[in-house]
């Protein structure tokens, strides 16, 4: 015997609000506070109330909505004017449409816990990728413990108990530099804010390489740097300038790459002859730097279609694994070989 459908009356006595209080709320009313509405979403999906019929309809009535929201403090930077949030956006939003989504880009930051908690029970969206883990895994482990129509862009961290996709960044720092030591350079700068958890483990990587080549890791060639052009290009000078030799650089991300560039062609270093530098993410404006970026390669389109199928077909356990892509590394003008 089929299950009988659930009625807007039997929300609303569910959630012991009149029927007009719960067609309000689901509609996003502001007359309705948000703790009433909150509660009575949860308890419309608990209950598989088809809400979305009440929702304002859109120009072509997508079959889900997906929304992104990226947190704060991270290890890339969080203006949305970082060039690759706009290839994961990318990823997504192709993997969207192929099937028939939208997607929402939420104006919320979360730094903490409660932050997650209340962009994940204040909208109607059938999930959330969540970009980036900041400081913020022991949040999204306890947010797991409630909710599981979200996943992480980001690393794979000891003792996870949520859903995070992202690229094997061990294995591609590793590549990066061992690329560097097989064209011979020796004195390898690593160059990025290594506390954040993907750069961290491309650090790893970096490390790997050095000492499995029988190369010293040099403190003092681990050089912090912010997610921007500016903060990069400041680093590099400031290395030139204190007289640290140096023949290559692993870049964490590509904007530091190009803040790199710029640093060592203003201060007539020679790229590659001087030194050679690579890059991470691959994003569209690598090709054209001056000279062309080497870089590793993340496949956002596969990335979008996992983490939209996460979200949307998967249920259980299955639901809730952690999966690592693979990198390819792209060699470019800014290496020489």
């Amino acid at each position: 015997m089929s299950k009988k459908p659930t009625r807007l009356e039997d929300l609303a006595q569910r959630a012991g609000v009149s029927v007009s209080t719960a067609s309000r709320a689901l509609n996003d009313s502001p007359s309705v506070n948000m703790r009433t509405k909150q509660a009575i979403w949860k308890l419309a999906r608990e209950l598989d109330y088809p809400f979305r019929r009440h929702m304002p309809a859109g120009p072509i009535g997508a079959k889900a909505t997906i929304s992104i929201v990226v947190p704060r403090p991270q290890g890339r930077d969080t203006r949305l004017s970082d060039p690759f949030f706009f290839e994961l956006l990318t990823g997504v939003g192709d993997a969207a449409r192929e099937r028939e989504c939208d997607v929402h880009i939420s104006h919320v930051a979360p730094a903490s816990y409660d932050d997650l908690h209340m962009a994940m029970t204040t909208h109607r969206a059938e999930g959330v990728i969540f970009v980036g883990q900041s400081n913020l895994h022991g949040a999204f482990n306890r947010l797991a413990e409630t909710e599981k129509r979200f996943v992480v862009w980001g690393a794979e961290l000891p003792e996870q108990r949520y859903c995070s996709v992202g690229s094997d960044n061990v294995t591609g720092g590793r590549r990066a530099t061992q690329h560097l030591i097989r064209l011979g350079r020796e004195k390898i700068v690593f160059l990025g804010q290594s506390e954040a958890p993907e750069v961290m483990q491309r650090f790893r990587g970096y490390r790997d390489a050095l000492l499995s080549a029988g190369l010293q890791a040099d403190d003092d060639l681990v050089i912090p740097s912010h997610f921007d052009i500016e903060s990069a290009e400041a680093s590099v000078e400031a290395l030139i300038k204190n007289g640290v030799p140096f023949d290559g650089i692993v870049a964490a991300s590509d904007v530091l790459a190009f803040g790199a560039l710029r640093a060592l062609q203003l201060a007539g270093v020679s790229v590659p002859g001087d030194v050679s530098v690579v890059g991470y993410d691959n994003v569209s404006f690598a090709r054209y730097a001056h000279p062309a970026l080497t870089t590793v390669d993340q496949d956002m389109v596969a990335a979008g279609r996992l983490m939209l199928s996460k979200l949307l077909d998967f249920r259980g356990p299955q639901a809730r694994r952690s999966e690592r892509l693979a990198t390819d590394l792209i060699i470019r003008e800014s290496c020489g070989g």
